[in-house]
């Protein structure tokens, strides 16, 4: 399991500097960003002469590296990939974690490959069956958790109430709010719809006490007010989260478009609220997505990040570490 660092010692964040599709120039502009805005202690893990190559280009102070001279790419095959390069930036970044180096990991890189390298490396946390990708949704103004985003294509019940409760641990850490409302992710709104794993989720739900379940709801219900916590496999959860950022960017694109036919002076008294508008449909603003029931704080960045979300991711990672998520998912969930 990762190694748990002394209270007092602020918060060190491990960055796979080689991992995305614009690492590592991105990646060490985002780790920069984090260290100078945020005041973050950030480690990179890669090759050195590549990582000093960056920091000079972008006239930056030196950071520290954990040296690694192989890479995982965004192509190869996840839990392969961490067995056949333990020399990668990924694996060699977990394993500082779990030496009690740094406190968390961030990585844009091959999404089943650092989910892999933080399950080899620290385990699951006990009574956990499956950890899980709970991802963020905009607005920041009234953030939703989408719990499982990716990590587990096929499911059995137990594990969608396990997300259930995970979810909720880490709504509660990012609003504030006591009793998230949860909702299962279906084709109706009615008791009794779905598929058979969508039914028996539902029968195992209802009966658990320390959530606040509120029933099914549907695709149209995942930006409505009224559910804090969407549950759901990781199937069917990654490809309602690829449809949201999808539809943000056709929104996007559409309104630049009907923009781009105003003058200057009749766009000028509308950008404040455009600027508002576009940050919240913006995923690089959520940083990345945190990978729940492993023994530490692992965050998963966007492939495509740039240094902005880098830098969020490290916020997210950071914030985990300093709110005790570890800690509060094993004290609900674990050993159930």
């Amino acid at each position: 399991m990762a190694a748990s660092r002394n209270a007092r010692q602020p918060i060190r964040l491990v960055l796979d500097a080689m991992g995305g599709d614009h690492a590592p120039s991105e990646t060490v502009a985002g780790a920069a960003a984090a260290r100078e805005e945020l005041g973050l202690q950030v480690v990179l893990a890669g090759d050195p002469s590549v990582i000093e190559k960056e920091v000079q280009k972008l006239g930056l102070a030196p950071f520290e590296i954990v040296e690694a001279h192989e890479v995982i790419e965004m192509a190869d095959k996840g839990a392969w990939s961490v067995k056949e390069r333990p020399d990668s930036s990924l694996m060699r970044g977990a394993e500082y974690v779990k030496q009690g180096r740094a406190d968390a990991l961030v990585s844009a890189g091959n999404t089943g490959a650092v989910m892999a390298a933080a399950f080899v490396s620290w385990g699951r946390i006990r009574g956990i069956k499956r950890p899980a990708v709970a991802a963020v949704l905009p607005p920041p103004t009234s953030p939703r958790v989408l719990i499982d985003a990716g990590a587990n294509a096929d499911c059995r019940p137990e594990f969608l109430a396990q997300f259930a409760r995970m979810g909720s641990v880490y709504h509660r850490l990012i609003t504030g709010k006591k009793d998230p409302v949860v909702g299962l992710l279906n084709i109706g709104s009615e008791e009794g719809k779905g598929n058979e794993l969508a039914r028996a989720a539902y029968d195992i739900l209802r009966r658990d006490g320390a959530i606040r379940f509120a029933g099914n709801m549907e695709g149209r219900d995942i930006a409505s007010p009224d559910f804090d916590v969407i549950v759901t496999d990781g199937f069917t959860g990654n490809v309602a989260l690829k449809t949201i950022e999808g539809t943000a960017s056709f929104i996007t694109g559409l309104l630049a478009q009907a923009l781009g036919r105003l003058g200057r002076e009749e766009l000028r008294p509308l950008l404040p609220a455009l600027a508002e508008a576009r940050e919240q449909l913006d995923y690089e603003e959520a940083g990345g997505a945190l990978l729940l029931g492993v023994k530490g704080v692992c965050v998963i960045a966007h492939g495509s990040s740039r240094a902005r979300a880098v830098r969020n991711a490290l916020k997210v990672a950071a914030e985990a570490v300093k709110e005790g998520l570890v800690k509060r998912i094993e004290e609900l969930v674990g050993g159930r």
